[in-house]
């Protein structure tokens, strides 16, 4: 990844953390820039002003503890993100990837969630190769803990990780970046606790053979060829 960094776009607060917390605690802790947008807010007509005001702080302070300074909300009110017209809801997404020239950009899955499936789209068509775009070496989506394991099975698309990043190091940073979301964390054997979580990232780690991960579903990846070559090679 070069110096632009990461953009990672999240539906909802507590988004971010559960799906790519681990990963975004190592791309700080190496130096790169991370860019957090969360599209839906915790807000009237749903949810209360006071509701709103404490999970965004508690997204400011979840970031934070991530590393992560650059914190941005479009505060589209939950559950009604799909109700804004297509042009301007794209549009707010492209404005934000425009401005940070992300090198690579992480985003929901398009789950049972329909502000997820909403916004997936939006980003899709905000990473377009073309452009800007062009210089957006990675595009992949992240598992929602609930939303995205609540997808009815071969009847729409089910959550298949084809990339694990290992966050052995970073696994109770992300717990305890999740752990100021007070007000959306839930207990065992709640599907967003802190011990299915934990339970999630051992999985996935095990799947790609180390102690913890988190799965991505690629969409698009393009690297120069000589890194691999020279792999290949063993130089």
């Amino acid at each position: 990844m070069s110096e632009q960094g990461l953009l990672v776009i999240a539906p909802h607060p507590d988004d971010e953390s559960l799906g790519a917390g681990g990963t975004i605690a190592r791309c700080t802790a190496a130096g790169l820039p991370v860019t957090i947008l969360t599209v839906a807010a915790h807000m009237p007509p749903l949810y209360s002003e006071a509701v709103h005001q404490q999970t965004v702080a508690e997204a400011r302070k979840a970031h934070a503890t991530l590393g992560v300074s650059d914190s941005r909300f479009l505060d589209i009110p939950a559950v009604y993100v799909a109700e804004r017209p297509v042009p301007e809801l794209n549009g707010a997404i492209m404005a934000v990837v425009q401005e940070v020239r992300p090198a690579a950009v992480l985003c929901c899955y398009p789950d049972r969630h329909v502000d997820h499936r909403a916004i997936f789209d939006a980003a899709m068509v905000a990473t377009r190769p073309v452009g800007i775009g062009t210089d957006i070496k990675l595009v992949a989506a992240f598992e929602t803990l609930s939303e995205t394991h609540w997808n009815a099975p071969h009847i729409e698309p089910n959550f298949t990780p084809n990339w694990v990043v290992d966050i052995t190091d970073t696994l109770e940073q992300k717990l305890e970046a999740l752990a100021c979301y007070e007000s959306q964390i839930t207990p065992f054997p709640g599907p967003r606790s802190l011990d299915a979580v934990r339970a999630l990232a051992q999985f996935r780690g095990t799947q790609a053979g180390f102690a913890c991960g988190e799965g991505f579903h690629v969409i698009r990846m393009t690297a120069p060829a000589a890194p691999l070559v020279e792999a290949l090679r063993g130089t």
